[in-house]
């Protein structure tokens, strides 16, 4: 689809424009990451389950246009605005973000809290000062940067074919585009994370650093939830498919009971007035 000046690669499962369902909008992570992983995990069941399941490919990733420049966090939340807007989503959706998804989950949950239903964060981080710097860390510091070097050193000990694909593919991102010099720079969120007003959900492996943001989470979001899988790191996503489908599943779900309910009240108020 033609969105935001890009040609994005998305795929739609369980969309019926007869039957309207809760648009749930799956957003991948960083490099060696497409939307791949969600439609080979939790996408399909998702659908299953009744719910209308979006995936797409982040700029300069998969088989979505690489531009060389515009990798700032509010260049992928203006792409997912203009994916909506493209596939005429007028409704609140939830946004289920894994590692640097959820970042933009979050972001765009704060640009435009009118579109945004509910974020379920696994693993991620809100894209504050901290998020800035790791950003830093990982894409341009010493060596290429401490996820580049994370990265080579899992294919070295996880040789296939398989395996190096995603890197080579996480290369050309890297040597084509502005990406690691752009994404530090993001326009950030204020710390007390003051914009997010939506009900959020994260998910946090308990071996990741990231799991100690529980805390603060829970204590700067008005509605916020989180749940530690023990013995899981920054993968959850597959290392604990199953677990995390279950919890991304009763989420949604619980999320769909919930919109029903205030619908019917709303309707039960408004024909009340109108019989008055």
């Amino acid at each position: 689809m033609r969105v935001n000046g890009l040609d994005v690669h998305v795929q739609r499962l369980g969309h019926h424009d007869e039957a309207p369902r809760p648009v749930v909008v799956l957003i991948h992570g960083l490099l060696i990451d497409s939307l791949a992983s969600y439609y080979f995990s939790l996408a399909p069941q998702l659908a299953e389950e009744g719910l209308d399941v979006v995936m797409y490919d982040l700029r300069g990733h998969g088989r979505t246009s690489r531009p060389p420049t515009g990798y700032r966090m509010e260049d992928f939340v203006r792409d997912l605005d203009a994916l909506l807007d493209t596939l005429a989503v007028d409704r609140p959706v939830h946004l289920v973000g894994n590692s640097f998804g959820g970042a933009v989950a979050y972001a765009m949950a704060a640009a435009h809290p009118e579109r945004v239903a509910s974020v379920i964060a696994i693993e991620a981080e809100p894209p504050a000062r901290t998020w800035a710097e790791t950003m830093s860390e990982g894409l341009v510091g010493e060596g290429g940067g401490l996820v580049v070097q994370e990265v080579t050193q899992w294919l070295r000990e996880n040789p296939g074919r398989r395996n190096e694909r995603p890197f080579r593919a996480a290369g050309r991102v890297l040597d084509e585009t502005a990406l690691a010099q752009e994404l530090p720079l993001s326009a950030l969120l204020d710390e007390d994370l003051s914009a997010i007003r939506c009900p959020v959900f994260a998910i946090f492996g308990g071996a990741s650093y990231l799991s100690a943001q529980t805390g603060m989470l829970e204590a700067s979001l008005a509605d916020c939830r989180t749940v530690v899988l023990p013995d899981r790191g920054h993968s959850v996503l597959v290392e604990a498919t199953k677990d995390t489908y279950a919890l991304v599943r009763d989420w949604l779900l619980g999320q769909k009971t919930q919109e029903a309910q205030r619908t019917q009240g709303t309707q039960g108020a408004h024909a009340l007035r109108e019989a008055r």
